[in-house]
Formats: structure tokens, sequence, C-alpha cells
């Protein structure tokens, strides 16, 4: 339990570290990119209303088997045992991603792109990352056991099989998660962005 325990906390740290590194990411960008992704967030924002709730079934299935695919990666690099680097690096890539989408949204909206972070990003990673994070930490419990008992150790011991299952019940588990986070993008956050653009300034160096 308190090698779980740690285990978490280094990828929460390795998350955050990502997110960090991210946001910082936006201020290194040059000012025609920064007006680029302005206009790219404008025009995101103004596409937003009530007729995109119509295809919010594509957009579930699409969120869904994005996620699908990341978790079923993370999946396969545990079980392949060297791909523990591999898992590391995703859910560090995971908080650069978002901490790049918030660093984007404060520096074109000010505190207003922090309440729009808050109600349009947020809500779905709430759930899809922790359910990352806990795919992750089986996957590299699942990685460690192999090394310690079937590599390191003269005589092999221990079941594989068990570790395998617990391994991949985890990450069935956590698919119902990612339904989850899909179901709210896919049907929330059009809404809740449709109402919070109403209230948002035209980013800085929109004209």
């Amino acid at each position: 339990m308190k090698y779980r325990t740690n285990l978490y906390i280094f990828v929460a740290v390795l998350f955050v570290v990502g997110a960090v590194f991210g946001a910082l990411i936006v201020g290194a960008l040059t000012l025609e990119q920064q007006q680029e992704l302005a206009g790219e967030i404008n025009r995101y924002v103004l596409s937003v209303d009530g007729t995109a709730h119509a295809s919010a079934e594509t957009l579930f299935w699409d969120r869904f088997w994005f996620h699908f695919k990341w978790v079923m990666l993370i999946w396969i690099l545990g079980i392949i045992v060297i791909g523990v680097p591999g898992i590391l690096a995703l859910n560090f890539l995971k908080g650069m991603l978002i901490g790049f989408t918030g660093g984007v949204l404060v520096q074109q909206y000010g505190w207003k792109g922090i309440v729009f972070f808050v109600l349009s990003v947020a809500p779905q990673n709430v759930i899809a990352v922790p359910a990352m994070m806990i795919a992750s930490a089986a996957a590299i419990t699942f990685a460690v056991y192999v090394v310690k008992h079937r590599l390191l150790l003269q005589q092999q011991k221990g079941e594989l099989l068990p570790q395998l299952g617990m391994l991949t019940s985890t990450v069935m588990i956590m698919l119902f998660l990612f339904a989850g986070s899909a179901l709210f993008e896919a049907y929330l956050s059009p809404l809740i962005i449709g109402w919070a653009s109403v209230y948002l300034p035209p980013p800085n160096g929109i004209i």
C-alpha cells in the first residue's frame, strides 16, 4: 500500500510538472504564434453554440475512442515492461497539454480565461486525469513485479496471470471513468462553452 501511495504521488507530481511546463511554453511563443493561437481560440469559441449539441453523439465516440487508445497504450507499455518510461512520458504529456491550454486561455482572456478553463476544460479532466494516473500506476506496478520476480531473482517466483488480470481489470474499470469524461465533454461542455463565451471579451491581439 505504501508503495502504491508513493507511486501515485510520483505520477501526480510528474503530471503537475508537465502542466507547469506547458503553461510556461505559452510565454515562449512568438508574437505571431500568439496571435495565430488567439485567432484559433476566437473562431472556436464563436463556433460553439446550441447547434453543437446536435453532434454530441459523434463527439462522445470521438473522445471516448481517444481515451481508449490512450489507456490501451498504457496497458501495452506496462505489459512489455520496458515501456515504463513511455508511461511516465504520457502522464507528463497529458499535464503539458492541459497546462498549455490553461496558459493560452489566461494569456488571451486574463482572469476570465481562468473561469473559462474551470468551466470548459477542468470538469472532464477531473475524471480523466485520475483515471489515467490509476491506470498508469497499475501498469508500472505490473512491470515492476515482472522485473522483480522474473528477471532479477534467480528462481522465478510469483504467478504473472493474476497480476496481469489485476492490471487488465483496472484498465477496464478506468474505461468506464473515461466514458463518463467523454459524456461530459460531449453533452455538457458545448453548452457550458456556449454560455460562457457570451461573457468573454475578444482575445488579446484580436481586433
